[in-house]
């Protein structure tokens, strides 16, 4: 049980052991366990463009391709990284989607340039980086979860108080 901004949560977990793991620690780590879902949202919507099926067929490409996301992924959060230094934020205020975009015009213009020019070049992608700033994050909305009505094809029957109002 942790407390966070003055409503207290309770997390269940297999890890038994005190010593071992310690309640404050799981209740940090499970704080941060949301940024690592935003990341695998990040790597499935917008450098897979939302498709659940990779291109290759055989496990070895598979594997490769894989890999190949995740050194892209990495690639793109080393550089926004940078770029928050530069504006003094943590990196996931920045977005990602504007980030990727960005750098991925950045690596296919990289041929066309001078190596000598790649510096300069590198720099003006971290202040162009710096552009997309996120809004600061509102922690006390809330959305609560809720069972909605399914609609129906037969309309309804109309309470016995609307009708002698009406009367």
């Amino acid at each position: 049980t942790y407390t966070h901004n003055n409503k207290q949560y309770q997390i269940l977990t297999s890890m038994l052991d005190v010593m071992r793991y310690p309640s404050k620690e799981i209740a940090d780590l499970y704080m941060h366990r949301w940024e690592i879902e935003i990341g695998y949202r990040e790597i499935k919507q917008t450098m897979l463009h939302s498709s659940y099926i990779l291109r290759s067929k055989r496990p070895g490409m598979i594997r490769q391709e894989l890999w190949g996301l995740l050194i892209a992924y990495n690639i793109i959060r080393i550089a926004m990284r940078e770029a928050a230094e530069l504006l003094k934020v943590w990196p996931n205020q920045l977005s990602f989607s504007h980030c990727s975009r960005h750098i991925n015009v950045f690596l296919l213009t990289i041929p066309l340039t001078s190596p000598g020019n790649l510096p300069k070049h590198y720099e003006h992608l971290l202040e162009t980086l710096t552009l997309f700033q996120l809004p600061t994050r509102r922690h006390e909305r809330s959305f609560p979860r809720c069972v909605k009505k399914k609609p129906s094809k037969y309309p309804y029957k109309k309470s016995q108080s609307v009708l002698t109002d009406w009367h």
